[in-house]
């Protein structure tokens, strides 16, 4: 499959943990940026690859956990600086949507997040080395962050006299305003152990313990139905923005739906039997 690919690898039901296959590898899409030589920079190639990967995820039928890496010992490095200027040096086209062509580029990285930020499958992100614009944005996006302790996040673009576009949503949205804000108009290099402090990512591990909390954390969310993960994914983002009350009788619907859906009528039989569900891991 990787070979689809110019700037990912990509491998389906992964041989993880020190290169053992276990079962609680089954559903899991292990995605690596493949440009090492420049740290992974983003590309609008990568970003494209990014988002057909997710696409193919989603409609597999059998993907449940997309985990995020870098090849290298980083993670990425933000937006490829070639393209930029490749982008600069085009002309405006009066008859294209988006007429300005780094506007657009800029747009297509917004749209990758987006699409990563709204998946149903579980997102985890592997966060080594170099972790920058681009980069810091998708490890916003997750929904857990393991770190190396080489991690260093940045936000370069204030220092660079251009703008974290489309972090910025993501970054107030991971972090608050009053953090988001202090990231941005210092250029703020954090460490993986300041990250863990403000939350940005949720483990630190050195190398060998990395793994073995990757393959952890992979089990624990095998062990969540995938409906009901989704359906939950669904209902806190929407909580983001509303209050408690206004969401009660949505709420309801959503886990009455659920309680009835094959899931969760496996899940309730499993609990009274003492076994495990079908989609866990045996």
């Amino acid at each position: 499959m990787s070979a689809l690919f110019e700037t990912l690898l990509v491998a389906r039901d992964a041989p993880l943990a020190h290169g053992h296959v276990s079962s609680h590898a089954r559903g899991v899409w292990l995605v690596t940026l493949n440009r090492p030589d420049c740290r992974n920079a983003m590309s609008l190639q990568m970003v494209q690859e990014l988002r057909a990967v997710l696409a193919d995820a989603e409609a597999s039928g059998d993907a449940r956990v997309i985990v995020l890496r870098g090849a290298g010992g980083h993670f990425c490095s933000g937006g490829d600086i070639k393209d930029m200027a490749a982008a600069r040096m085009r002309p405006l086209d009066a008859n294209a949507a988006n007429r300005d062509p780094l506007a657009a580029v800029n747009a297509a990285f917004g749209e990758l997040c987006v699409a990563y930020a709204g998946t149903g499958l579980a997102l985890v992100v592997i966060a080594e080395g170099t972790v920058m614009g681009g980069g810091f944005g998708l490890a916003c996006v997750a929904d857990v962050v393991l770190a190396s302790p080489t991690a260093q996040f940045r936000l370069p673009e204030t220092s660079l006299g251009v703008v974290p576009a489309q972090v910025a949503s993501f970054l107030v949205e991971r972090l608050g305003y009053s953090e988001a804000r202090r990231l941005a108009v210092t250029g703020a290099r954090l460490g993986a152990h300041a990250a863990l402090t403000l939350r940005l990512v949720h483990e630190v591990h050195g190398p060998a313990e990395l793994e073995i909390a990757l393959a952890r954390t992979l089990d624990e969310i095998l062990q969540c139905a995938p409906g009901a993960l989704a359906a939950t994914k669904r209902l806190i983002a929407k909580a983001r923005f509303e209050r408690p009350a206004s969401l009660v009788a949505e709420a309801a619907a959503v886990f009455s739906n659920a309680l009835q859906s094959p899931e969760g009528q496996e899940g309730t039989r499993a609990f009274i039997q003492k076994r495990k569900p079908s989609w866990a891991p045996k």
